[in-house]
C-alpha cells in the first residue's frame, strides 16, 4: 500500500494485512436460490444469486398474487469480511423502477441470508421511504 493509499484509508479495516496477497472475492457462498423463511411475507419471496463473469447477478422476486413479481436480473456486488479475504459474506444490488429506487443488501448469518431493502419512492406519491428486512434460506 502506498503512502497516499494509506492516507486515503478511512478505517483500519480498509488496510490489508501485512504480507497478504491481493484477494479476489469468491461469491461461491452466496450463489443459489434463497427463499424467504416467512411464507406469509409481503416483501421479497425469493432471490437468485448467480455467478456472472468475475461478479454476480441478482434476481429478486416480490410477493405478488397470484405469482411472484419478477424484478429482473442485474449485476450485483459481492463483499468479503475484510480486504484480505476471498470468501463473500455479503452482496448488494441497486434496482431502479419508474416509481422507486431500491437498494437490496444481504449478509450471511449462519446458514441464512439476512436481506435488507431500502426503498426511496421517486414518483411524488407522498409515500415514506421504506426499510424492510427478511431472512432467506436455500
Amino acid at each position: 500500500m502506498t503512502p497516499k493509499q494509506q492516507m486515503e484509508s478511512k478505517a483500519p479495516s480498509h488496510t490489508p494485512l501485512a504480507g497478504a496477497a491481493a484477494a479476489v472475492v469468491s461469491p461461491a457462498t452466496l450463489i443459489g436460490t434463497w427463499n424467504n423463511t416467512n411464507k406469509a411475507t409481503n416483501d421479497i419471496v425469493k432471490i437468485i444469486i448467480a455467478a456472472a463473469g468475475s461478479g454476480i447477478s441478482v434476481q429478486v422476486f416480490g410477493a405478488c398474487v397470484p405469482s411472484p413479481c419478477v424484478w429482473g436480473s442485474l449485476p450485483g456486488f459481492a463483499y468479503a469480511a475484510n480486504v484480505s479475504s476471498g470468501a463473500a459474506v455479503a452482496f448488494s444490488a441497486q434496482y431502479k423502477f419508474s416509481f422507486a429506487q431500491i437498494s437490496v443488501v444481504g449478509h450471511l448469518q449462519g446458514h441464512h441470508l439476512e436481506v435488507e431493502t431500502f426503498t426511496e419512492f421517486t414518483d411524488g406519491s407522498g409515500r415514506s421511504n421504506l426499510y424492510t428486512t427478511d431472512q432467506m434460506a436455500k
